[in-house]
């Protein structure tokens, strides 16, 4: 439902005039774009720092940019790429604060069963596997090294083109089809461990899933 409402051209039309409005300083059409980006945003945010409460705080920021960088948002581009590349780069910045070194690793911080699936609506990741195999999924996903759970939360959540999470990202389209194809196989290995309950069957073929751009 939300992706389908971020894709409307009507929607899109819509956010323009929001935008424009927000550039004026229309604190009314603040409100209204933040109600059509929050849940799509602390679910992203959520995803990548595993802990709800940073997750808040980094949202709040991530608004305060906005507001300060309005007036260099390309009206040219997605507005949802560049307010989640925003979001990205305050969300690693965090991440490398935490961490102090490659985020290309697993091993943060847990977040609980409930806070894995932060979703309230139904999204194409969770579709993967029935109901009874989703909350393994989300633990096999919680694992995954920060810059994996990124694209495959931009890819599948959010259904962001490859282009698009490369963007947000900053980084080539080559490193974003390298991010994604070892985020599935290290998912796979997961979910075929003796603890897991999935087989390799059920997942749809690495290049379905990562594709089309």
């Amino acid at each position: 439902m939300i992706l389908a409402a971020a894709m409307n051209p009507e929607t899109l039309r819509g956010i323009d005039d929001t935008i424009d409005r927000v550039r004026r300083g229309d604190r009314d059409a603040l409100a209204d774009l933040l109600a059509q980006y929050q849940h799509r945003l602390y679910r992203f945010l959520t995803r990548l720092v595993q802990d709800p409460a940073t997750a808040e705080d980094l949202f709040q920021q991530t608004w305060l940019r906005v507001m300060q960088k309005i007036g260099k948002y390309d009206a040219g581009s997605k507005f949802d790429t560049w307010l989640f590349s925003v979001a990205h780069n305050l969300a690693i910045d965090h991440l490398r604060r935490r961490r102090g070194g490659s985020l290309d690793v697993s091993g943060e911080t847990r977040a609980t069963p409930a806070e894995r699936l932060v979703s309230g609506t139904p999204d194409p990741l969770e579709h993967l596997l029935d109901w009874e195999r989703c909350a393994f999924l989300a633990s096999a996903v919680n694992e995954l090294p920060a810059i994996h759970r990124e694209a495959i939360s931009l890819r599948f959540e959010e259904g962001m083109k490859l282009e698009q999470i490369a963007e947000v990202a900053g980084v080539p389209l080559s490193t974003v089809k390298s991010r994604l194809h070892r985020a599935l196989e290290s998912l796979r290995a997961r979910l075929e461990s003796p603890r897991g309950s999935v087989g390799r069957h059920d997942l749809p073929p690495t290049h379905k899933l990562s594709g089309p751009h």
